[in-house]
């Protein structure tokens, strides 16, 4: 009788990994990962902790692709005063040969008194060696993984936790606009929610947001799209003609309506609970309520037709047409009147 072949389980490092939100130092902290805004923040918090500990820190920075031989020890080794040493290496998928052999042979012996972090953006496999060597525990080290932020829910939760970290309150709605605002860009959406955050002195509402960032692109998107599929015909023409007298693009136009009816369309004739459905659809449980709430008076009919003009209307404004205005507004009539282009045109 056949056998299955069973695959192997993936290895696990054995190292602790921490949040960089709240990492915590050691002999050496890898920050791995594409996400340079999250990294920054790692590096930041982990320098911060030391010098809380001890003001007398002394904080270097090395280049691994662009290493002298012997800096490494040089700037761990303890000083006459022994105090204590920070050390940030940043390149390290791109390090030099000297660097990787220093480093792979300082997780022997590290420094006490010492922090070295190494930071590997994961663009490369260079430096495999010396990351296997830190993940199998070698040197003491932990991990602060810095995964890339690309869907929405990721952003939500990236921007949800800026806000309660400061123990600050936001809307629900407002901080929707915010991460809507912000869609393409993490590190601009971190800088805004700092803005808040300090200028703001206390709860921050739609209104709020409005204020800040009501001029953003992302933002009169969203808004032209909410008012086309909830059927506001009118109202969906004037902000589309507000958005691109105020400089929107159409591309990005064409993208919010196409994200609000792939997430209605995931949603569509499905009985699950808000929360099982949006574990399942790596959503979060607002977006499968706002998708449902967006779905009163459409139909499978109706849906599919509005996906076909979508995505009509993104390769015209992407080209396809040499009016992509035109393009945008048959695009919203067919939202709004759920019906065919021309349909709501009175015959003569």
């Amino acid at each position: 009788m056949a056998t299955t072949a069973r695959r192997a389980p993936a290895k696990r490092p054995s190292i602790p990994q921490l949040s960089w939100r709240t990492p915590q130092p050691a002999p050496v902290v890898l920050i791995s990962g594409p996400e340079d805004v999250l990294a920054e923040r790692a590096t930041a918090a982990i320098r911060e902790y030391l010098r809380a500990e001890d003001p007398s820190l002394e904080v270097s920075d090395v280049r691994a692709d662009d290493y002298a031989a012997g800096t490494l020890l040089a700037l761990t080794s303890p000083s006459l005063f022994g105090e204590p040493r920070l050390v940030r290496v940043t390149g390290v998928e791109k390090c030099s040969d000297a660097f990787l052999a220093e480093a792979v042979s300082y997780l022997d012996n590290p420094q006490d008194g010492a922090t070295v972090i190494l930071r590997h953006t994961g663009a490369s496999v260079r430096g495999k060696k010396l990351l296997d060597a830190v993940r199998a525990g070698t040197g003491g080290g932990v991990e602060v993984p810095c995964a890339a932020v690309k869907r929405d829910s990721d952003r939500f939760d990236f921007a949800s936790g800026e806000f309660s970290a400061a123990k600050k309150r936001i809307a629900p709605s407002a901080l929707r606009t915010l991460v809507s605002a912000f869609a393409d860009d993490l590190t601009e959406l971190a800088a805004a929610c700092q803005q808040l955050i300090s200028d703001v002195p206390g709860d921050i509402t739609d209104q709020v947001v409005e204020r800040y960032y009501g001029g953003r692109v992302e933002t009169s998107a969203f808004t032209v799209a909410d008012t086309a599929i909830a059927g506001r015909y009118g109202d969906a023409l004037i902000a589309l003609r507000h958005a691109l007298a105020s400089g929107s693009d159409p591309v990005p136009l064409v993208a919010a309506i196409a994200s609000k009816l792939r997430s209605m369309a995931k949603v569509a004739g499905t009985r699950e609970s808000s929360g099982a459905l949006a574990a399942r659809l790596g959503m979060k449980d607002w977006q499968v309520d706002r998708a449902r709430r967006d779905l009163v008076g459409w139909s499978d009919l109706t849906l599919g037709m509005a996906i076909q003009a979508t995505a009509r209307a993104d390769a015209e404004v992407k080209g396809a047409s040499r009016d992509p205005v035109f393009a945008l507004e048959r695009l919203i009539t067919v939202i709004a009147t759920k019906a065919p282009f021309g349909a709501q045109r009175p015959h003569r």
